[in-house]
């Protein structure tokens, strides 16, 4: 599954599954969004503790599982974004699965986003067994709650102040879903 599109800069976005030789690509773009954003789980700090090899397995997990999705976002051969899937595990949820992504800051709101979403979607409606996504959302993050909403996932619960910010603040923390086919 590889896609290409034209941003509004011009340049060509290739949406594709990761290969091993993107580890070092994929941690860097990893630590740099850890630093300009504030709207991921890890800090700039933890995200230091992860190195190659860590990554190299991390990719490989995606490559070795079916029920399971990373696709990488690049432009003129960089990662930029990314959206992966995860399924738990557990026979009683392989009907569910979450949903993470991501796209660098100087990256945004020129339809990457959309586009990982709408990728991840396509290949979700093909999974024989897969009916619902979920993701987690910060309350404070209106630009992700409003794309979100977009491709039809609806908010189904709320932590309040289940975040505390870097800066001491708290925000609540969103679940999400979308059915993908209906139960059967």
């Amino acid at each position: 599954m590889v896609m290409k599109h034209f941003l509004p800069t011009g340049d060509e976005l290739i949406i594709r599954p990761p290969l091993i030789s993107d580890a070092a690509g994929l941690l860097s773009n990893f630590q740099r969004m850890t630093r300009e954003s504030e709207f991921l789980l890890f800090t700039p700090t933890e995200s230091l503790d992860l190195d190659l090899t860590s990554e190299e397995e991390f990719i490989q997990s995606y490559l070795d599982n079916p029920n399971q999705l990373l696709l990488l976002a690049t432009v003129k051969g960089q990662i930029v974004g990314s959206v992966n899937v995860n399924h738990s595990g557990f026979r009683k949820k392989k009907h569910i699965a979450e949903m993470g992504i991501s796209v660098e800051s100087k990256w945004q709101n020129m339809g990457i986003g959309r586009r990982l979403i709408t990728s991840m979607l396509r290949w979700a409606e093909e999974q024989p067994e897969l009916n619902i996504i979920t993701l987690n959302v910060f309350s404070s993050n209106e630009k992700a709650l409003q794309l979100y909403r977009n491709f039809g996932f609806l908010e189904c619960g709320r932590i309040p102040n289940g975040i505390q910010q870097l800066n001491g603040r708290y925000t609540d923390l969103i679940t999400m879903y979308r059915n993908i086919k209906p139960l059967v």
